[in-house]
């Protein structure tokens, strides 16, 4: 019969155990930037949803659509990026784009939007670009250690 019983002790002599502690390593190094990137995703789903939150919808389809897009493509993108923290820079630079297009959207694509319409987006979209810099400046601290 085998001894399956736990022995105590380390598990210093292990053959994989530099392998296996760097991994933990990277895995701790980049958990601050999975935890801003799925702040993302909030916001994405904000977006997505404010139309309606914040009714504008029936005064501004066009806006409304694409809120609704971008929402849902930040939502998607910020699933991606958390799920791979640690190759995640070049969306960054996606994230902090489609942040910018929510805060001029309501000029470009709306017709003469309240004021209701303009913060929402105009909160939102900064919130979007916040994160994605922020997730970048932590990606770039940790490439460096």
């Amino acid at each position: 019969m085998a001894d399956v019983s736990h022995r105590p002790g380390d598990i210093a002599g292990h053959p994989d155990a530099s392998e296996m502690r760097d991994r933990y390593a990277r895995m701790l190094q980049t958990r601050g930037v999975a935890a801003v990137e799925e702040l993302v995703i909030l916001a994405g789903i904000y977006a997505a949803i404010s139309p309606w939150t914040v009714h504008f919808s029936a005064a501004q389809p066009a806006l409304a659509i694409t809120n609704l897009v971008v929402g849902i493509a930040l939502a998607v993108l910020g699933l991606c990026m958390s799920m791979a923290p640690e190759r995640s820079q070049d969306l960054n630079v996606v994230v902090l784009l489609m942040g910018a297009w929510l805060i001029i959207a309501p000029w470009v694509v709306g017709q003469s939007p309240d004021t209701g319409t303009v913060l929402s987006n105009v909160i939102t979209g900064a919130c979007v670009c916040l994160f994605s810099l922020t997730a970048g400046g932590l990606l770039m601290t940790k490439r460096r250690t």
